[in-house]
């Protein structure tokens, strides 16, 4: 399905959304209760994985689910790039030098699961080196629409010095095109700094989207997308197939994005 986005897709979430996003330190808890069902995951094959944070956050944001894909047995870690301000001068290329040490040292391409405005580095960095990225996954990533559609767009244009709407300016070109590799969009529609429309892809062959239940800042620790991010990384390379989310008793996680 293709959803059409355009100029009304401009509206950031509302305050009450926004107020909810409180949500997130409930949802952290929630997510070490469920570690041992998240154990039924499926098991990676030790591929390297690269978790980037969010605007303003750094890797300690990202470090529960780094921690859980290492226990599925991924060489999963954190950008190490401190904190993200945006795409200062010198991010772009020690991002990619990070990918190409890794894809050296273990031989192996590398997935990049982004959160936020980190999901949109992901998306632009697997623009540059398609050779090199296996898969990218974004969790409630703007990606999509008007660069306003979210409730953190002036805190954007205030640590990084630039506009909003310069974004495609930056790494690889256009935003909203999908990266050439197999890409999930995870989002929620209780998002209360994006827009939930903003941040879906449309479908495609090597596109598909996954919905959630929750917080935006609780997606780097959302039981729900921890599993689908691992159901999506054990797929093996060059195998890529859309994630079953009508087995089981996954309808009552996953919903159908395109109703």
């Amino acid at each position: 399905m293709s959803f059409a986005v355009d100029a009304s897709f401009s509206a950031p979430p509302s305050r009450w959304l926004l107020a909810l996003e409180g949500r997130a330190l409930p949802e952290l808890a929630l997510f070490g209760a469920a570690l041992p069902l998240l154990a039924r995951a499926p098991r990676g094959d030790g591929h390297p994985v690269i978790v980037i944070p969010g605007l303003m956050a750094s890797d300690l944001a990202m470090r529960p689910l780094a921690a859980f894909l290492r226990g599925r047995g991924y060489a999963a870690q954190g950008w190490g790039l401190g904190r993200n301000l945006g795409p200062l001068p010198g991010v772009e290329d020690r991002m990619i030098a990070r990918i190409e040490t890794l894809r050296r040292t273990h031989g192996r391409k590398v997935s990049l699961i982004g959160w936020s405005l980190g999901g949109i580095y992901a998306r632009q960095i697997a623009k540059r080196l398609p050779d090199d990225i296996r898969c990218v996954i974004s969790l409630g990533s703007p990606f999509k629409g008007s660069p306003r559609a979210t409730n953190a767009w002036k805190v954007y244009e205030y640590v990084s010095g630039f506009r909003s709407e310069d974004r495609d300016q930056h790494m690889g070109g256009a935003i909203d095109t999908p990266p050439p590799v197999p890409f999930t969009a995870i989002y929620s529609r209780s998002d209360g700094v994006c827009s939930w429309r903003v941040c879906r892809e449309n479908e495609g062959l090597m596109t598909e989207n996954i919905e959630v239940e929750g917080s935006h800042c609780g997606l780097p620790h959302n039981p729900a997308a921890a599993f689908a991010i691992a159901d999506r990384l054990a797929l093996p390379e060059g195998s890529w197939s859309k994630f079953d989310r009508a087995s089981g008793w996954r309808p009552w996680l996953f919903r159908d994005p395109d109703r």
